[in-house]
């Protein structure tokens, strides 16, 4: 099972009601968005296959181990620097969680079926305790 789904399933966080927009009833099924808890989202940044992106604009810092930053509302634009399996594991965070709510929706419907993304964004990840790194420049 996908690293996000297993994740989630453990986690006991419960999958988006959203589903894909795509031509099959089964991919839509497969393809739903996991919001997960910092402490799940930091299980799910350990492993090397995951790609991490900060989807937030403007830069106002990172997560360590962040692979990428594509902006929320470029990530259909730019889907060719996205790996071209797509049952890949991706892991998308913000600021807040809304602009990471909008690009995961956007990877699933550009066919992803195992992607998270960080429940409550970076602020929910410092509040935790843990480390974001400064903006670059």
């Amino acid at each position: 099972m996908a690293i996000g789904l297993a994740t989630a399933a453990c986690a006991g966080v419960e999958p988006s009601t959203t589903t894909a927009g795509s031509d099959s009833a089964a991919a839509a099924d497969a393809a739903t968005v996991i919001s997960l808890r910092p402490a799940d989202f930091a299980t799910v940044l350990a492993d090397d296959d995951v790609l991490v992106i900060n989807v937030h604009v403007p830069d106002e810092g990172s997560i360590a181990g962040t692979d990428v930053a594509i902006p929320f509302d470029e990530v259909r634009r730019r889907s060719a620097e996205l790996p071209q399996d797509l049952g890949a594991p991706l892991a998308v965070y913000c600021e807040s969680g809304r602009m990471s709510a909008q690009a995961a929706a956007d990877l699933r419907d550009l066919g992803y079926t195992d992607v998270v993304e960080l429940h409550g964004g970076m602020g929910a990840w410092a509040a935790g305790g843990r480390v974001l790194l400064p903006a670059a420049g």
